[in-house]
């Protein structure tokens, strides 16, 4: 098949390969490929990736090449071949050598996988030796990112440092053409991890069974995964529900499900061809699906919600909870609100107990947490996939960076939709995001909520996994020992350190406590560079709309509808979503009737008893605040479109009190019809953008007592005309065409389709976040970057 018809020289050359090189079966691949083309020479682990020294005939030298290119292993990713001519050795074989470290060089690091399919189906082989072993992994799934504490990736260096392969284990780990070849996670039942059950009744050797029995008799369970705990319940069982809120005091937000499979999924909720690809992808994410009409599942999983959070079995131990009988399980991470996820058993014992009523514990160390990433499928007309992009859906076959890129952009999912991350965590971090100019090292520290951390070196911003709420020392920890790490395993020292301007963020401050070196970026500018980073933008200027909840202005105001003209390096701020009050701070965030009574008063209409939101609020209380507004009393004033969401939700009467947050916003978009053309309007002044007109029109809707779902319609149509608007007139006066969409409230579906397809039909170039989410998860991106541009 590989013999040529004509000799060619002999030739000697060396390669090195970086990317998704290691820990992913590419040295056993390289192998297997060099004796099958008759090639001598060896092949080794570095700390930047593979090398390969390799003679032969120069003809099947360069086969060999193309051959590596278009059929590597499925979880390997290549970003970068060099190759240089060697002398002759005239070896007469082939092996694989000991790796070797370098100082400053490193190398990409798989994420987390899902259990593959030879693995799936030995582990239900009555009559292999891994039969229901719940750690069962070979070189193609299981732990990395979790379990690894430096590099190379090799045994020692992961946790799986203190378990003693067997007879067994040690020839598969050592043998070059097993599956399992230099596995670091590898073991089996004699040899390796073990799980165990703790809780009344335990029986010695039976934790999957005592587990599954808890399930269902109604009790809580705090489960150890690959990232960190779980606390699952039976999700048709409403009282086990019931009580998992109650103790965890989570009122209202949505908690996930994971379903036996994506037969069982499809019982409650609509799934399309996109979404079945990423419930079933490696990455085995949470995606947010439309439920079914009378789904059959509690009202509690996802109160107030037309979506519910779906994913599939990701690990062996998941895989072996399920039977006929227990075939959707709640599964919501192992923590207090606010908290990062608990990843230890003596942390989970002793804080997860007050939630939990039993746990399934196992001892293989989680070196850092990470929790499980949320994605929602956009159906939009914006299906370029740009230079910044990674792998994500249907990877299997896809080999390079480059081709990978290629490949997705002509792929039947991409034709349809786009990925739109909400989390962006287990499965996809710690790869990087590719940027389109080389850059220093740079560790941004990202925002206060949904907090992440970027480290970058060469043309890779690395991204962290999310660690939670940086609002208590917990977060703060777990925060430092994965920037240890990620420092550790991409050898990043920074010669600069960036966070957010504001001045009491727990990260910001922590970052110019530890480093000399650190600068400030304002917070919307950081959004729009990262939207701008991840789609490829080098130094162009866009027209970026930064539309969230909170941000710390130049003015020291609270932004939030900002309208920006500029590039990494500055930005003008073109207009704003009009200032109003925010009374009482948090008070008015929480208590979203307070700011629907706030634009009231600036749209001038009397607060009386027919509208909800007045009539929620106590007599008492209005006068308090009608004070505080007329005498401006622990009053900031905000140009935040996150607020006016919640200020309108509350005017129609769709929430008054919000438990999390933009609860107020989710459930107004929740409701919003879909047929109704109708819009509200937007008033655009020389340098604000007037809302009191579009309040007035929505109270006079809500005392004409038109539907719910049409004043949520026309206020989304409102804001996306508006967009479109802005974008006609600083097109021509700034000669712009590259419009940028991020921000929390980008995280609105209904209101990003709606703008993209007014935007595409206009023939703007419309740049969305497909890589990081749009909330201030992708936040650190934006900091990096910036950080470097206003430092050249």
């Amino acid at each position: 098949m590989f013999a040529t018809s004509v000799k060619s020289a002999i030739k000697r050359f060396r390669l090195e390969i970086s990317g998704v090189v290691q820990g992913v079966g590419f040295r056993p691949f390289i192998y297997s490929v060099a004796k099958m083309f008759d090639l001598k020479g060896f092949v080794g682990n570095e700390s930047k990736g593979v090398f390969i020294e390799i003679e032969g005939e120069e003809k099947t030298l360069k086969e060999f090449v193309e051959y590596l290119k278009t059929n590597a292993p499925p979880l390997s990713h290549i970003s970068e071949i060099k190759q240089k001519n060697l002398e002759l050795k005239n070896e007469n074989d082939f092996q694989i050598i000991e790796s070797e470290s370098e100082e400053t060089e490193f190398t990409l690091i798989s994420p987390d996988i899902s259990i593959c399919k030879d693995c799936l189906e030995e582990l239900l082989d009555k009559n292999n030796r891994r039969y229901l072993y719940p750690f069962i992994n070979c070189t193609n799934c299981g732990p990395r990112f979790t379990i690894t504490k430096t590099v190379p990736y090799d045994r020692p260096n992961t946790t799986m440092s203190t378990f003693t392969m067997c007879k067994a284990c040690r020839g598969e780990y050592e043998n070059p053409l097993d599956r399992r070849f230099h596995a670091q996670p590898i073991s089996c039942w004699d040899c390796g991890v073990q799980a165990w059950f703790v809780g009344e009744n335990v029986e010695k050797g039976k934790p999957i069974e005592q587990t599954q029995t808890a399930l269902k008799l109604g009790k809580t369970v705090a489960i150890k995964g690959i990232g960190g705990f779980h606390l699952a319940c039976d999700a048709r069982n409403e009282t086990a529900i019931e009580t998992l809120r109650q103790r965890k005091g989570r009122v209202d937000k949505p908690f996930a499900v994971m379903c036996k499979d994506l037969d069982t999924a499809k019982k409650f909720v609509e799934i399309n061809q996109a979404e079945s690809e990423i419930l079933t992808s490696k990455e085995r994410p949470i995606v947010l699906l439309k439920k079914k009409n009378d789904c059959g599942l509690s009202e509690l999983i996802a109160p107030n919600n037309q979506f519910l959070g779906v994913m599939l079995p990701y690990s062996p131990l998941h895989y072996l909870l399920f039977s006929n009988d227990l075939d959707v399980l709640v599964m919501t991470s192992g923590n207090f609100s606010n908290e990062p996820i608990v990843k230890d058993n003596d942390e989970a014992l002793e804080k997860l107990s007050k939630l939990a009523d039993s746990f399934l514990l196992h001892d293989r160390e989680i070196f850092v947490q990470c929790d499980d990433s949320v994605v929602r499928i956009l159906a939009t007309e914006n299906t370029e996939v740009t230079e910044g992009n990674y792998p994500q859906i249907n990877t299997d076959k896809h080999r390079s960076i480059d081709e990978f890129e290629k490949s997705i952009s002509e792929s039947s999912v991409s034709s349809v939709a786009n990925l739109l991350p909400f989390r962006r965590s287990r499965g996809y971090s710690p790869f990087p995001v590719k940027l389109p100019f080389a850059v220093p090292q740079i560790l941004a520290v990202g925002g206060e909520l949904k907090s992440t951390f970027c480290l970058t070196k060469e043309n890779f911003a690395f991204m962290s996994q999310h660690i939670g709420d940086m609002e208590n020392l917990e977060t703060l920890q777990a925060f430092e020992n994965s920037a240890e790490q990620m420092k550790r395993l991409f050898k990043v020292e920074p010669e600069i350190v960036v966070g957010d301007l504001h001045p009491n963020y727990l990260s910001s401050n922590w970052a110019k406590k530890t480093y000399s070196n650190f600068v400030a970026v304002q917070h919307h500018h950081a959004h729009i560079a990262s939207v701008m980073a991840e789609n490829g933008v080098k130094d162009e200027k866009v027209i970026g709309f930064a539309f969230d909840g909170t941000g710390y202005g130049l003015d020291g105001k609270i932004w939030g509808g900002e309208v920006f003209g500029g590039d990494y390096i500055k930005f003008e701020r073109l207009t704003h979503l009009k200032y109003f009050p925010l009374a009482g701070g948090d008070a008015s965030v929480k208590n979203v009737y307070r700011m629907a009574l706030s634009v009231l008063r600036e749209a001038e209409i009397e607060w009386t008893e027919d509208l909800a939101c007045v009539s929620f609020c106590s007599e008492t209380e209005q006068k308090i605040l009608s004070k505080q507004l007329e005498n401006n009393l622990n009053v900031v004033q905000t140009s935040s479109f996150g607020r006016l969401f919640d200020a309108i939700a509350s005017i129609a009467n769709i929430r008054h009190k919000a438990t999390y947050e933009a609860q107020a916003a989710i459930e107004f978009e929740a409701i919003l019809d879909e047929n109704v053309s109708e819009t509200y309007h937007f008033e655009i002044l020389e340098n604000e953008i007037d809302y009191r007109n579009l309040v007035r029109e929505a109270v006079r809707d809500v005392r004409a007592n038109v539907q719910k779902s049409t004043i949520s319609a026309k206020f989304h149509n409102a804001v996306a005309d508006l967009i479109l608007q802005l974008s006609l007139q600083y097109r021509k006066s700034l000669s712009l065409n590259k419009i940028a969409l991020s921000g929390g409230c980008f995280q609105n579906v209904a209101l990003l389709e709606k703008s993209v397809k007014l935007l595409q039909k206009s023939d703007f170039e419309v740049l969305i976040h497909k890589l990081v989410p749009p909330n201030d998860g992708g936040l650190a991106l934006g900091q990096a970057v910036i950080a470097f541009w206003q430092s050249k």
